[in-house]
């Protein structure tokens, strides 16, 4: 594709904005930072206000979105692949290399803990945890795949329910041949309204992100940075390694590609994720990046929503290893090579119950109950989370768009005459994921 730097156009008029959108949402968090800084030192009531007000509508919208997003994404996923050669295959391969490189990040985490002891040169005591009102166990994430109803999962947005829903709802369509179409042509339409208003949300996210780190430094100031400085620095420094070594290497060994040309075309989506913490609010931008790198739309449609909802290498692989040996250090317990090998284990079963929402407690939850350790410790890391997710999210969504690349890469359906020429201007709101205008390919049974 060629390399168009313009910035995004409304629709409606010839207006233009001059300022790049990555130079706005940088320019945002920039004026985030000043306006926390300010509110919390001169005891700004309003401006504090005013920052989590807009910081938390900005969250909202982009959790407004998150339900029927998830539900009709995975269900138009599934159905996508029949249009795709070696479906199963390329299925069965995504799968695999999701596996992989979450081994690949949570064995970083779990260096990089070890080398550091982030715990023990902290001065926190087991005094300062609290234990979650919720804390997550193996027996719940299984019976919690299947819901009850299915008003619930939409309602209480559990995000697991609703991909057991939509992944049987598709699979229900393709078994059931021609008489689906309409149902089929009606979710494809719904998810395509879907995808535009959220693009108009995204295009908040300059005035979001101001929000959001705002009000962080408003909630938390700097010093909260002092007893989990070696903590902070083991999440980002796990996370960079993950995202500017393992996958460059990845793309170069595996892909034989240009990782260069990897992060020119998917930096719209990694800049968002940072932003906005959500894996499943960042996934047009995120599916958008991967058809630009060359990953054929078919198949694109159903591997980045499928990673948006199961990939998660920085919130359920680094995050959860280092978190792990934080909070045995805090307690003083032991951990062993048994122990090692749980959180391997739990990083890659697991990591569908973070579901592309923001946080990632339930994985914590999850991996501390398996560990045997205090779920006090839970408590210990909820204040520092925001700062920490930023990064988390980000690495994520690089995950996201890199195993759809390299699976294509491999299979050599790549388009790499369009990987080569991807560019890092702004993901355009106008433009579909889909070809338009382009009917439903029939169902066949």
């Amino acid at each position: 594709m060629s390399s168009n730097t313009a910035d995004p156009k409304p629709a409606t008029s010839g207006f233009r904005i001059p300022v790049p959108f990555w130079a706005q949402v940088l320019l945002g968090l920039v004026v985030g930072l000043v306006l926390g800084f300010v509110a919390r030192t001169y005891d700004v009531s309003w401006l504090a206000t005013a920052l989590d007000k807009v910081g938390g509508i900005f969250v909202q919208l982009l959790k407004l979105a998150v339900a029927p997003l998830v539900f009709f994404a995975i269900m138009v996923s599934i159905t996508n692949l029949r249009k795709v050669n070696n479906a199963a295959r390329l299925a069965g391969r995504t799968l695999l290399w999701f596996m992989i490189t979450s081994l690949i990040a949570v064995a970083i985490g779990l260096t990089v803990g070890l080398v550091s002891n982030p715990g023990s040169g902290s001065a926190l005591t087991p005094a300062d945890g609290a234990k979650p009102e919720h804390a997550g166990s193996w027996l719940d994430f299984l019976t919690g795949i299947i819901p009850t109803d299915v008003i619930t999962p939409f309602t209480e947005l559990k995000v697991l329910q609703i991909v057991f829903m939509a992944v049987v709802a598709g699979i229900a369509i393709l078994k059931t041949g021609p008489k689906a179409q309409p149902v089929l042509t009606l979710s494809e339409s719904i998810l395509q309204l879907l995808q535009k208003a959220l693009w108009w949300v995204i295009l908040l996210a300059p005035i979001g992100s101001a929000g959001l780190i705002g009000r962080a430094i408003v909630q938390y100031g700097w010093n909260l940075l002092g007893d989990y400085a070696t903590f902070t620095a083991d999440i980002y420094i796990g996370c960079a390694l993950v995202l500017f070594g393992v996958y460059p290497l990845l793309l170069f060994t595996v892909g034989k590609l240009n990782p260069l040309q990897f992060f020119k075309g998917a930096w719209p989506a990694i800049q968002l994720a940072f932003v906005s913490r959500s894996s499943v609010g960042t996934m047009p931008v995120t599916q958008q990046s991967a058809i630009r790198l060359g990953v054929p739309k078919d198949y694109a449609s159903f591997a980045v929503p499928f990673g948006a909802t199961t990939k998660m290498d920085g919130c359920a692989a680094i995050y959860p290893a280092i978190s792990a040996i934080f909070v045995a250090q805090i307690f003083d317990v032991q951990l062993g090579i048994k122990e090692y090998l749980l959180i391997a284990f739990v990083s890659v079963i697991g990591s569908a119950a973070t579901a592309g929402l923001t946080g990632a407690t339930v994985m914590l939850t999850l991996t501390l109950s398996t560990l045997g350790l205090p779920m006090e410790g839970v408590g210990l890391l909820l204040a520092i989370d925001p700062i920490l997710d930023m990064m988390r999210t980000a690495t994520n969504v690089a995950g996201q768009a890199l195993v759809p690349v390299l699976v294509s890469a491999r299979e050599e359906i790549l388009d790499r005459t369009k990987y080569d020429n991807a560019s890092a201007s702004p993901a355009d709101p106008m433009e579909s994921v889909y070809d338009e205008p382009q009917p439903a390919a029939p169902v066949s049974a």
